[in-house]
C-alpha cells in the first residue's frame, strides 16, 4: 500500500491511497464467501460454488464492489497510522475507483485532524480566585438556616407582615367570569416570597384573618400573561417560631451536646466547603487560561457535527420529559439563537480541552491507576443509585457501551489538568499564592494516613 497526505488547512488533510491488487486478496476472498452463501447453485452446497460459477451468476464486478468497503476501511486505518494523522470525527470518502482485475485499487479521503500547537510554559499562566476565609457572620447565617429548618408556625391574631405565613382563598375573574382553574382555597403562602401572583404580597401586608381584597394581577398557567381581577381572602395569619439557639437546640438538631460544639462543627464544614470551592474554581480558571493561551484552531466540520449530535440528543430528552423544544427554551428563558451560541461555545471549549489535555497526558506519559478507575466507577454507580448486587452488571454495561473508556479518558484529562494547576501561578484576591494543599485540599492528609496504615501493617 502507498499513501500520501496533502494538507488542506491546519485542521484538514486529504489522504490518497493506492493498494496493489494482490493485497486485496483477503477482502475479495471474503466477498466471494459471502456472496456464495447468499446464492443457490444447483449441484453445490451453499458457499461451495466455485468462483467461475459465482462470476457467471452475479458478475465479478459485483463481488469486487462488495469487497470495496472493508478494503477502504482497513487500508484507511493503515494510512492514518503510517502517516501519523491524528484524525478527528469520521473521514469522508471523496473519491474511489472500482476494483479492477490486476490493477491497483485507489481511493481518496478527507478528514479533520488535530491541529499542531505549542503548549505554553504552565508557570506563565496566572489565575486569581476568591478567598476562602469563613467569618463568624457566615457561621451565624448557617446556624440561622438550621434554626429555620426546625421552626414551627403559630396562628396569631394580628395583621400579616413580610415573613409571616397566611392561609388564603383566591378567585380570578376576567370580564366578571371566573377563570377556568382560577380558584383555590386554603393555600398556604409566605408573605414577601414573591412565589405567587404579581401584586399579591403587597396586598397581603396589613391584612388580618377575615379580610378580603381585590387586586389587579397577571395570570400564570394556561392564561399566563393575561390580566385578571383576583379576589383575595385571608383565613389565617401565622408567624414563624424559631427555637432558641442554645445547647438544647444543638442536641435536637445535631449529634452535638452543646451549642459551642455545633458552632465549631459548622465553622469547619463551611471552611471545608469553601476550600473545595476555591480549589474547583482554581481548576476551572486554570483550564480557561490554558485554552486561551494555546489559541487552538478547531476543525469546523467536527465542531458542527458535535453541535448537531448534542442538540439532537438534548431535543430527544426534552421532548420525552418536558414537551416541545420551544417550551424548554421558554422555561430556561433563552432564544434559539442564544441556546445555539452557548452550545457552540460549550462544544468548542470541550473539544479544545480534550485535545490540549490529551496532548499533555501523552507528553507526560500519564496513566490512570486501577485504584482511581475503580473509585470513579463506584462513585458513578452510587450517584446513579445502583444497588450493590447490581454493581457488576453496571460495570459490564459500561464495558459494553464504551463507558469505561470514556471514564478512563476523562480521568486522564483530570490528571493532565492537575499537572498544569501544580505549575501555574494561582493567587487569591489578596495576592497570596495558593499552596498545593490549598489546591488539592485533604489529599496530603489522606496520603499521610494511608502511609501510616501501611507502616502499621508492616509492623
Amino acid at each position: 500500500m502507498k499513501s500520501t497526505v496533502e494538507t488542506l488547512s491546519p485542521t484538514r488533510v486529504r489522504l490518497s491511497v493506492e493498494v496493489p491488487f494482490e493485497e486485496l486478496a483477503p477482502f475479495i476472498n471474503e466477498a466471494y464467501q459471502s456472496v456464495g452463501q447468499q446464492i443457490r447453485v444447483p449441484g453445490f452446497r451453499p458457499g461451495k460454488a466455485p468462483r467461475q460459477v459465482i462470476d457467471q451468476r452475479v458478475g465479478r464486478e459485483s463481488v469486487f464492489a462488495q469487497a470495496m468497503d472493508p478494503a477502504v476501511q482497513a487500508n484507511l486505518n493503515k494510512a492514518v497510522t503510517e502517516n501519523d494523522v491524528n484524525a478527528l470525527g469520521r473521514p469522508e470518502l471523496t473519491e474511489v475507483k472500482p476494483i479492477e482485475e490486476g490493477k491497483p485499487f485507489e481511493f481518496t479521503v478527507e478528514t479533520d485532524v488535530t491541529p499542531g500547537f505549542e503548549l505554553p510554559d504552565f508557570a506563565s499562566l496566572k489565575v486569581t480566585v476568591e478567598t476562602s476565609d469563613v467569618t463568624e457572620e457566615d457561621v451565624d447565617e448557617d446556624l440561622e438556616s438550621q434554626r429555620m429548618r426546625f421552626s414551627s408556625l403559630k396562628t396569631v391574631e394580628r395583621a400579616a407582615d413580610n415573613g409571616d405565613f397566611v392561609v388564603i382563598d383566591l378567585v380570578a375573574r376576567q370580564n366578571g367570569e371566573v377563570v377556568e382553574g382560577g380558584s383555590v382555597t386554603g393555600m398556604s403562602h409566605e408573605v414577601g416570597s414573591g412565589t405567587l401572583l404579581d401584586n399579591l404580597d403587597d396586598a397581603l401586608v396589613g391584612m388580618s384573618a377575615g379580610d378580603e381584597k381585590t387586586i389587579e394581577s397577571t395570570l400564570a398557567g394556561e392564561q399566563e400573561g393575561q390580566d385578571a381581577e383576583v379576589e383575595v381572602k385571608v383565613t389565617q395569619v401565622k408567624e414563624r417560631e424559631l427555637p432558641d439557639l442554645d445547647d438544647d437546640f444543638a442536641e435536637m438538631a445535631s449529634q452535638f451536646d452543646t451549642l459551642e460544639e455545633l458552632r465549631d462543627a459548622t465553622r469547619e464544614r463551611l471552611q471545608t466547603a469553601s476550600q473545595s470551592g476555591r480549589a474547583n474554581d482554581a481548576r476551572t480558571k486554570t483550564l480557561e487560561a490554558l485554552i486561551e493561551a494555546v489559541g487552538l484552531p478547531l476543525p469546523e466540520k467536527t465542531v458542527n457535527d458535535e453541535i448537531e449530535h448534542t442538540r439532537g440528543h438534548l431535543q430527544e430528552q426534552v421532548v420525552q420529559i418536558a414537551g416541545s423544544f420551544e417550551d424548554y427554551l421558554t422555561a430556561v428563558g433563552k432564544t434559539e439563537e442564544e441556546f445555539d451560541a452557548e452550545l457552540r461555545s460549550d462544544v468548542e471549549s470541550n473539544l479544545s480541552q480534550s485535545i490540549i489535555l490529551g496532548r499533555i497526558a501523552r507528553d507526560r506519559e500519564l496513566e490512570v491507576s486501577g485504584e482511581l478507575m475503580t473509585a470513579e466507577v463506584v462513585r458513578q454507580a452510587q450517584q446513579r443509585g445502583v444497588p450493590q448486587d447490581q454493581f457488576q452488571k453496571f460495570v459490564d454495561e459500561l464495558r459494553g457501551n464504551g463507558g469505561l473508556q470514556q471514564i478512563a479518558a476523562s480521568l486522564r484529562q483530570q490528571l493532565a489538568l492537575e499537572e498544569v494547576v501544580k505549575e501555574a501561578t494561582i493567587v487569591d484576591a489578596s495576592g497570596k499564592e495558593l499552596t498545593e494543599e490549598d489546591l488539592f485540599p485533604g489529599r496530603k492528609a489522606a496520603a499521610d494516613e494511608a502511609a501510616a496504615e501501611a507502616e502499621d501493617t508492616e509492623e
